[in-house]
């Protein structure tokens, strides 16, 4: 693969960052980053693609899959989709604010 598609591939891994009450918790406690990630990625995929996008150094990725939540609309059953979660923890020095406009 050249090194132009693994980028491109790399910035396809990180849909969005998981803002909830747990992960700003974490945030704070650990140096923690939450981010919602492409089902098929790997835990080095993620760091690498961290590493390029935010420009900071990472010390481990635990990821979990997500299982979706069942819906009823009436007597219609559905489920949404199953999604992948990333756990990122940063090195000391570095950090990432979603917090901010840019």
């Amino acid at each position: 693969m050249s090194s132009t598609m693994r980028q491109e591939y790399l910035f396809k891994i990180i849909d969005v960052p998981h803002i909830s009450e747990k992960s700003s918790f974490i945030s704070e406690k650990s140096n923690q980053v939450v981010f919602k990630v492409n089902p098929t990625a790997t835990k080095k995929e993620i760091k690498e693609a961290v590493e390029m996008y935010f420009e900071v150094k990472v010390e481990n990725v635990t990821v979990m899959n997500m299982k979706g939540k069942e819906r009823r609309h009436g007597q219609t059953k559905g489920r949404l989709k199953s999604w992948k979660k990333a756990y990122v923890k940063l090195s000391k020095d570095d950090s990432i604010d979603f917090s901010s406009s840019a």
